[in-house]
């Protein structure tokens, strides 16, 4: 039987360096707190129990994380790491495996956390280790001669030889839990920063005759945390590039790579092409040939194959369908809108929980809100749906194979029938029949002599 597994999630840090009233975990990644991708990570992982420690935030990482699987602890004033994990050790299981993270590395993979666990569920203590050209500041891994890990010794308690090492410590690290609490017993904090170090337990480790594993990343970029803005602007174009470059493998033609955003999850058919500018944001899933232009939003968007999403526009909570023309300039809005097969939506068109049935267009300056429109409907320029009575909104019908000429206002409720034909200039606030055309009466008149006035 595998040994069980629970997760210890360090979130306390007050991220000082980042210049933001924000706790440096909520920052985000992708659209994300860099929290978030750490929770993520750890579910996938399967564990029985997770413990986030948490700091003088406030209580803004627990309403931002309110599930029920989510354990707290508070660690406050913050005094180094093997004291968050003292914290988090009661709120988890007193058996089993317990594996750390830091709420700011938001990019370790699941696979390789699975070895680092593998390692522990065998006994180790495990650590996450990953070699550096420039080691910097971080913590150095220091081996016997014959390469087994005897220490770990951060950079200002480090000789000058140590200080040569690259190998260096990501902070990750599982053991059975019951040797964790007899080592952070065991931990003091004498040492330059006047810290509790949980990397002391390795020596502490060693000295009992335990075995102490290392896993090597597989990348840098799965060690990387965040403690500045300009790191975490740095850790976001990697992360993005990651992306760009998963896509560019699956077949999709990006103009640039470097200039795409994904914030959620982008799905894509085959040869999908992107033009650059362009940010995908919630869920979002692109048929087959299908093309976006420079500068698009799209936020919980689905396109059917062949259809066209021109540059600069706006799309959220839309059902796409195939062959349709978006854009450029249009604004989808939220609301569930659904454009069936073949519908054009042009310049400066905004659309608003609405359904729009198969080869209806709509292809400059008009506002459709709150609206069912059939089949084979023609919106004219400038034409505005008034659904909105100042208190509440109502929903307007115009069925299939209506024309409805341009700077025209249907005020809400109002139905217009099957094949109706509504001349342009109308305000509509009353039922259309089906076959009729409905006008505003209007006189226009010439006045001869007439002058313009000048100014005095």
């Amino acid at each position: 039987m595998k040994t069980p597994l629970q997760i210890a999630i360090l979130a306390a840090g007050e991220g000082k360096r980042m210049g933001s009233a924000l706790p440096k975990v909520l920052q985000p990644l992708a659209g994300r707190p860099l929290l978030a991708h750490v929770i993520a990570t750890a579910r996938s992982l399967d564990p029985r129990a997770i413990c986030i420690v948490h700091g003088g935030d406030d209580g803004m990482l627990r309403r931002r994380f309110p599930e029920a699987d989510l354990k707290w602890a508070k660690q406050e004033p913050p005094a180094g790491t093997a004291d968050a994990v003292k914290c988090a050790l009661p709120m988890l299981p007193e058996d089993g495996v317990t594996l750390v993270l830091y709420g700011a590395d938001p990019l370790a993979r699941a696979e390789t956390l699975r070895e680092v666990v593998r390692r522990a569920q065998q006994g180790a203590l495990s650590l996450l280790t990953v070699e550096l050209e420039e080691p910097a500041a971080y913590g150095r891994i220091v081996r016997d001669s014959a390469g087994k890990v005897v220490a770990i010794v951060e950079f200002k308690d480090a000789t000058t030889a140590q200080r040569g090492i690259r190998e260096i410590n990501t902070g990750v690290m599982a053991a059975p839990t019951g040797a964790f609490k007899r080592w952070l017993e065991r931990i003091d904090n004498r040492n330059a920063s006047g810290e509790y170090y949980l990397t002391d337990s390795v020596a502490l480790a060693v000295k009992e005759g335990a075995t102490v594993e290392a896993t090597r990343a597989s990348s840098v970029m799965e060690t990387l945390g965040v403690n500045s803005q300009r790191e975490l602007a740095q850790l976001e174009r990697l992360y993005q590039r990651a992306q760009a470059d998963a896509l560019l493998d699956a077949g999709v033609r990006l103009a640039d790579p470097a200039r795409i955003d994904i914030r959620g999850d982008l799905s894509c058919g085959k040869d999908v092409s992107i033009d650059v500018g362009c940010i995908f944001e919630g869920a979002v899933t692109l048929g087959d040939k299908v093309t976006v232009a420079a500068h698009c939003v799209l936020r919980n968007v689905s396109a059917g194959p062949d259809t066209a999403i021109f540059a600069f526009s706006h799309l959220e909570d839309a059902q796409i369908g195939a062959r349709c023309r978006i854009g450029p300039y249009t604004r989808v809005r939220p609301g569930g809108s659904v454009l069936a097969d073949d519908v054009h939506i042009g310049n400066f068109v905004e659309v608003k929980a609405s359904t729009i049935g198969d080869r209806s267009k709509a292809n400059h300056l008009s506002y459709v809100g709150d609206t069912t429109v059939g089949r084979d409907v023609n919106i004219g320029a400038g034409t505005i749906v008034c659904n909105y009575d100042g208190a509440n909104k109502h929903h307007t019908i115009i069925e299939d194979d209506v024309h409805i000429g341009s700077d025209t206002q249907l005020v809400a409720p109002v139905t217009i029938g099957r094949g109706a034909t509504i001349g342009a200039g109308t305000t509509v606030w009353k039922d259309v029949p089906g076959g009729t055309l409905a006008l505003n009466q209007k006189t226009q008149l010439a006045r001869n002599g007439w002058r313009r006035p000048t100014k005095g």
